[in-house]
């Protein structure tokens, strides 16, 4: 593998043929990237999970010095379970100028970009530094962001801007919403189902804390700003899943809810949470108790990732604009680990990446080939600014 070069295609073919879903280890395309640097001379350090089956990556092109640029991509991908799939999702398909594959948008094409173009990087002997950071479990709460972000905080220059790959059509986006992800668990009391008086059915509570949701979702809706640049223009909830009861004819013991909401990067990413479960202990909790004693409701956070403001990134947005060739900056509802970075780094922060969110998680989810060619004009760019004194 020493100094391989390949192109961006070919980068991204072998990126996308590592199952990386996020119930999988990523090790097996971690160890890949490394040993493609170490072969080039680049050195790289893991910043691994609590029981090393995955692992952050993180490395520098360049000379170890402050004022460089941090390119960050997750490695993870969405299931493909349940989708139809019209091509093969773990091998990259051309048609019609649309690279077909899991990943190819959401996002593994922006670090197969820069991994290929690294004899470019490499060639032009660069007076500031570029810093590769490949994170783990991003699809899923953003978990290995905050460990990555944190031992680059403490062990690489500090850099002038970051970078967030995901994908925006290699425009410029500064802000984004935060998400908070609970899960809440009711325990009631099983009965026959004729015997209501003497059970405690923890769907139906659960039915009802769902109603409550729906509930704040509708007030915060009223009382959004007409002039956001969100859409929507307020916090907004979703219960991904609902599990529990055993048989028809017995009162459910127990029901799992998973839920959590987006909000604005001007509120407090924990105080709906807060208020959520503040509902549940003083008025839910009650009524279950009172129907039995022995019914409770636990409530854990899943994962947390902050919203991403649009303050203090302006040095980033002008480097990614100029990079980019996009003239204006927006916000996404989405959530990406931007906030993680700006928040640790203390560096500004842009999105921008190839591809369409649109075919995000989708069944055959492709970028178009103009993508590919448009960031890697932008590489080049960034490349002759870092070869600048």
């Amino acid at each position: 593998m020493a100094g391989e070069t390949v192109d961006s295609v070919e980068m991204l073919r072998r990126l996308v043929a590592f199952d990386t879903t996020s119930r999988n280890s990523n090790l097996a395309l971690i160890e890949y990237v490394q040993g493609y640097l170490k072969g080039h001379g680049v050195d790289s350090k893991l910043v691994p999970n609590e029981d090393g089956s995955k692992a952050n990556l993180f490395a520098t092109v360049g000379p170890k010095v402050a004022g460089g640029v941090v390119l960050s991509g997750h490695t993870d991908v969405v299931p493909v379970d349940g989708q139809p799939w019209v091509t093969d999702p773990w091998t990259l398909t051309l048609k019609d100028g649309k690279y077909h594959g899991r990943g190819t948008c959401d996002m593994k094409a922006f670090s197969a970009i820069g991994l290929a173009m690294l004899p470019e990087f490499l060639k032009a002997k660069l007076k500031k530094p570029v810093h590769f950071a490949l994170s783990y479990d991003e699809e899923v709460g953003c978990f290995g962001a905050h460990s990555l972000a944190a031992r680059m905080a403490a062990e690489v220059p500090k850099p002038r801007a970051v970078i967030i790959g995901e994908p925006t059509m290699m425009t410029v986006v500064h802000a984004h919403k935060g998400t908070q992800i609970y899960i809440t668990k009711f325990t009631g009391f099983e009965a026959h189902s004729s015997m209501t008086h003497l059970g405690v059915s923890a769907i139906h509570f659960a039915a009802e804390f769902v109603h409550y949701l729906n509930q704040v979702q509708e007030e915060l809706e009223a009382a959004a700003p007409k002039n956001s640049e969100f859409m929507p223009a307020a916090a907004t909830f979703n219960v991904g899943t609902i599990v529990g009861g055993t048989a028809g004819n017995i009162l459910a013991r127990e029901c799992e809810v998973l839920w959590g909401y987006r909000e604005l990067p001007t509120q407090p990413i924990e105080e709906l949470g807060e208020r959520a479960q503040k509902w549940l202990k003083e008025y839910l909790l009650p009524k279950m108790k009172a129907k039995h004693p022995a019914a409770t409701i636990e409530t854990v956070l899943r994962s947390s990732t902050p919203a991403f403001s649009a303050e203090g990134n302006d040095e980033a947005k002008a480097l990614a604009a100029r990079w980019s060739g996009s003239n204006t900056a927006g916000s996404v509802v989405y959530a990406t680990e931007a906030g993680i970075f700006r928040k640790t780094l203390g560096v500004p922060t842009v999105v921008c990446g190839p591809g369409d969110i649109a075919q995000a998680h989708q069944p055959n989810e492709f970028i178009l080939a103009s993508q590919i060619e448009a960031c890697e004009g932008f590489m080049r760019r960034m490349i002759e600014w870092a070869s600048q004194d």
